[in-house]
Order: C-alpha cells, then sequence, then structure tokens
C-alpha cells in the first residue's frame, strides 16, 4: 500500500481493523487489499448532493431537488487522486458523453512506492467506443499492478497488460480476441465492422524508472522541474499524421493539420490484427512529473515545454489541482473532444501533496481517495453541441 495524504499516521485494515504499513498492499490478518486500483466510473448520481448547488440531493429522475438542474451522467466529469498521481477527465463541450477512461493504481514495493496508470480513448469510428475505454482500462490496470507487486519485469507486465486490454474488448464485442505480437495491418476500425476500439498509453513510475506502453495517439510526456529543464514528449502517435511526420515527409505542424490526420493506425480492439504495442523506458534526470493525456488536450498545447509552462511547480505538490487546471484549459481553448489528464510527481511520494479542495470524496481502502464531482469549466446547463 502507498499512503495518500489524507492517510492517519497509524494505519488501519477496514476490514479487521488491524495496524498496516504504509508498504503493504494487503492485510497480513485478513488478506483484504489495501490500496485497490480505480477507474472513472462514477455511481449513479441519483440520492447524491448537487454538484451546482450542494444544497439539495439528486432526485430519481436525475435532477436536484434544490436548484432543478440536471446532475451529470456519470462519467461526464471524474477525478480520481491516490496520493502518488492524480487525474481528471471530462466530457468536452462537443461531445454527448466521455469516451476516454482513466485507472490508476499503487504498488507497494521492496525499493519504495510505485505508481501506475492507463489513459483509453474510445475510437469515435467504432461502436460503444465509451465502453471500449473503461474495458480496456479496466483490464489493464488490474494486470499491471499484479505484476508490478509480484516483482514482474514492468515491459513484460505492461505487454501483458495490453493483452488483457486486448481480450477485453473482442469479448466486448462479440469477437475472438487477436494474438498479440503479430503484424499491424494499419487501416482503421471501420475495416472490420466497427468493433469497439481505444488507444492506449500507460505507464509504471518507480523510484529509477518510467515504462511506457502505448497503441495509438494518447501521449505520454514528461515535465522537467530540474535547473536546464528539459521536459519531452516520451511517446510517438500511431496516426496517419505520426507516419508521415516519421518518413520525414512533412513536419508535425503541417501533418497535424492535414484532413485525415488524426485517423489511428494503432488501438487496442478485437480488430486490432496483432499490432504490437510500443514500449519504453526512461529514465528521469531528476525531479519532475509524468503526464499521460488524451488528444483532448494536447490538440491545444502538443508541445512539451509549453505543457510545463502550464503545469509546474504547481504539479510537484497537487497533482490533481493542476490536471483540473489542465482540463480547465482545454475548454477554455474550445473543449472539441474529451480531456483526461493524469499526473505523476517524480519520484514518487517524494513531495508533500497540498491540500486538494473541498469537494466531496468517496474513500477507498487504505485511506486513498476517489473524487468524482460535477463538471467543471462549462454552464451547468450548457448542453453538447
Amino acid at each position: 500500500m502507498t499512503a495518500g495524504p489524507e492517510q492517519p499516521a497509524h494505519a488501519v485494515c477496514p476490514a479487521c481493523g488491524r495496524a498496516v504499513s504504509p508498504a503493504d498492499n494487503f492485510c497480513e490478518a485478513c488478506r483484504t487489499e489495501l490500496a485497490p486500483a480505480v477507474v472513472s466510473e462514477a455511481p449513479p448520481a441519483a440520492g447524491g448532493a448537487c454538484a451546482f448547488c450542494h444544497a439539495g440531493q439528486v432526485g430519481p429522475d436525475g435532477y436536484c431537488e434544490s436548484c432543478g438542474r440536471k446532475a451529470a451522467s456519470g462519467r461526464d466529469h471524474v477525478e480520481l487522486d491516490l496520493g502518488l498521481l492524480a487525474g481528471v477527465t471530462d466530457r468536452g463541450l462537443r461531445h454527448a458523453r466521455n469516451e476516454d477512461a482513466m485507472a490508476l493504481a499503487t504498488a507497494g514495493l521492496a525499493s519504495g512506492p510505485a505508481a501506475l496508470a492507463v489513459v483509453c480513448d474510445g475510437v469515435s469510428s467504432s461502436r460503444r467506443a465509451d465502453e471500449a475505454s473503461l474495458a480496456a482500462a479496466q483490464a489493464a490496470v488490474r494486470v499491471l499492478q499484479a505484476g508490478v507487486r509480484a516483482g514482474e519485469d514492468p515491459a513484460d507486465t505492461s505487454r501483458a497488460a495490453v493483452a488483457a486490454a486486448q481480450r477485453a474488448l473482442a469479448s466486448l464485442g462479440g469477437a475472438p480476441a487477436a494474438a498479440v505480437g503479430g503484424p499491424a495491418t494499419g487501416g482503421g476500425p471501420a475495416a472490420a465492422g466497427d468493433p469497439p476500439s481505444a488507444t492506449f498509453v500507460s505507464a509504471v513510475l518507480t523510484g529509477a524508472a518510467v515504462t511506457l506502453c502505448w497503441l495509438g495517439d494518447s501521449r505520454a510526456y514528461w515535465l522537467d522541474a530540474g535547473p536546464g529543464a528539459t521536459s519531452s514528449r516520451l511517446t510517438t502517435d500511431d496516426s496517419l499524421a505520426g507516419e508521415m511526420v516519421a518518413a520525414g515527409l512533412v513536419p508535425e505542424a503541417e501533418a497535424m493539420n492535414l484532413p485525415g490526420a488524426h485517423v489511428v493506425t494503432g488501438w487496442v480492439g478485437a480488430d486490432a490484427a496483432g499490432a504490437p504495442p510500443h514500449v519504453a523506458a526512461f529514465t528521469p534526470p531528476g525531479p519532475g512529473v509524468l503526464l499521460l493525456c488524451s488528444d483532448g488536450l494536447w490538440n491545444y498545447r502538443p508541445g512539451a515545454a509549453a505543457l510545463a509552462e502550464l503545469a509546474l511547480p504547481g504539479a510537484l505538490g497537487d497533482p490533481l489541482g493542476t490536471a483540473r487546471a489542465l482540463v480547465t484549459f482545454a475548454l477554455e481553448a474550445g473543449g472539441a473532444d474529451n480531456i483526461t489528464v493524469v499526473l505523476a510527481p517524480f519520484p514518487p511520494g517524494a513531495t508533500p501533496r497540498a491540500p486538494s479542495g473541498p469537494h466531496e470524496t468517496r474513500p477507498l481502502a487504505g485511506g486513498q481517495r476517489a473524487r468524482v464531482i460535477g463538471p467543471q469549466g462549462r454552464r451547468p446547463d450548457q448542453p453538447p453541441e
């Protein structure tokens, strides 16, 4: 278990009451999971507090009994905070639903704490894109957490997590799972009947290194907080624009403005045809922050240095508050797509956390909190365009 900022000095197991150590993943007395993974799936709004007026409750019809506003649907805006890392996902201003998903987890290791994250963006041309992103993130984070806790190689565990996501989406789409590791066929989800599909990026962050794994155009960035900062993008895009840039045909800025630039050429899904995921290791040169995000953020600020200007130094001590700020930036810039931002300071657990605000939280075992609140950055009554 890795302690968040709100964990008491003497933690106890929520099931049996026995004392537990910050390094424990399970209670030694009753084997209760102390630091479960969390995903961006909100509980039904009915019966909960109104996110807009905070004075009334949401009725069975989905409207606040006090101010009369309609509550946000479960995934319109979700905030997750595990202490070592935090994330925010938002529907944006122009989509009827949030087809992004994120999953966060921690692991207590002999060498210190580890932070784990998965961000998936449902491919909009495929069926059930919102379900695809959530199913992929859920399946992958379970494999990541189990493998890291067992001391398995992070690269192998990351590949296994992608394979689990593939199987989950194949099951969701009612088709046999594709074998991971075969040749990529290109094309896109539409080429095989639009089965549920999603982009994928995951990270395993320890005190020694970052292991990344990805398919598609969700990205990872290193935001450098050290002297002579050298922030950088850590992933490449599996997209038409990315392939043109990699081939040296056009500069990136020009490629992103071409028709079809965002058509992905790598994804997880029943029709992924065994496209092998990219796996890369990165050794941070010093203090900084790992950023995972969907294109709903980087479309408006693609450069690593520019993102670092927005996120630092705040993300070092308050990753949740800074993730909120980055989502608000994307909303104010246009909010044309779903937006997901996950921030994990490096080294994990080294920076004291600032208070994260008064929003209602759902307690988790081990003192972690999962925050699920209403949408920010848009008028409460503003419909999607």
